[in-house]
């Protein structure tokens, strides 16, 4: 039996999620393990690098990262940034499982809200057509609507930058969530259009040398480091149990409308398909909402709490996956 381009989009999703969420408990042991016997991450120390367990972690997230890229070319965003949630609950599980952190019953219930948002977004994703070469994707990038998106992000970013962060960069978390939002939009439909110009060059049909491909690289590294830059800030100022939430939702919608606008992800779905895919997308918004307020509620240093916080780890936070979460902070 053939299996569609959104099937292997799905697998290749679920096992970034896999892989990513199985990675944070790796790393959280290795830090623990090193510790132990040496200075630890959170004052200093490094010697976590001499760590085999740590390397597993790192080694397994940069696998789920790979296989979170590769899904970006075989389904829509509307089916594969979601599905990042789902890291959340494998860490959850094996949480419990192998470093004994308790799962809370509203932690439970968010991560059920989850999986049901991402089954039924799963259910009536669209299927998306291929594009059969680097030009078609410049055509697609350069019509008129998406356009008109790319030119509102842009000034709409530089106002934030100009003029914004300086007076309300400091009290008003939407500024730096907005710009690294916005910018993450653009890096994620690049990252995009890459990965279909490498699959096409492995299919025999090289678009190495357009000149387009290397436009949508240089927009890759432009975008997702000035994306990095602004996450970084939003973390250094702000409550991350604030930011992981908001930065989500900003994120996740801001992604799929533009791969809605420029792949045409919902061309010939009927209005019940897509109000479907709206319902799941807001029932996985639900239980990650759920998720923080869980961890909000979570008394601080209490008896049998487990709070592992330290530079590492939230060093690898950042630069991990743009939408996954401290899975430690929902856990006691």
């Amino acid at each position: 039996m053939a299996v569609s381009d959104n099937e292997r989009g799905l697998i290749l999703a679920m096992l970034s999620s896999l892989f990513i969420g199985t990675s944070f408990i790796l790393k959280k042991k290795g830090l623990k393990r090193a510790a132990a016997v040496g200075t630890g991450a959170g004052v200093g120390g490094h010697s976590y690098l001499l760590e085999p367990l740590w390397w597993s972690g790192m080694i397994t997230m940069i696998v789920g990262e790979i296989a979170n890229f590769v899904a970006y070319i075989y389904a829509p965003a509307i089916l594969v940034t979601p599905l990042g949630a789902l890291s959340i609950i494998v860490s959850a599980v094996l949480a419990h499982f192998l470093l004994k952190e308790r799962l809370r019953k509203l932690c439970i219930l968010g991560c059920g809200s989850c999986i049901i948002g991402s089954v039924i977004i799963v259910m009536h994703a669209p299927q998306e057509s291929m594009p059969t070469s680097i030009e078609e994707i410049w055509n697609l990038a350069t019509q008129p609507a998406f356009s008109i998106y790319v030119a509102a992000t842009l000034v709409i970013v530089l106002a934030l930058i100009l003029y914004f962060e300086t007076r309300y960069g400091d009290t008003n978390l939407l500024v730096y969530l907005g710009i690294c939002s916005l910018m993450g939009s653009l890096t994620v439909v690049s990252i995009k259009a890459i990965g279909i110009a490498i699959k096409l060059s492995l299919e025999g049909t090289s678009q190495i040398a357009y000149p387009q491909t290397l436009f949508f690289l240089m927009v890759t590294v432009i975008c997702g480091i000035t994306q990095l830059n602004y996450l970084n800030k939003a973390l250094d100022t702000f409550n991350t149990a604030i930011v992981s939430p908001v930065y989500y939702v900003l994120f996740t919608t801001l992604t799929i409308v533009a791969n809605a606008i420029m792949f045409k992800d919902w061309a010939g779905q009927d209005v019940s398909s897509i109000a479907s895919e709206l319902c799941g997308f807001v029932t996985v918004l639900s239980g990650m909402i759920i998720l923080h307020v869980a961890k909000e509620q979570e008394p601080t240093n209490a008896p049998g709490t487990i709070v592992w916080y330290d530079e590492e780890h939230t060093k690898d936070m950042e630069d991990a996956h743009f939408i996954t979460l401290r899975s430690s902070d929902y856990f006691t």
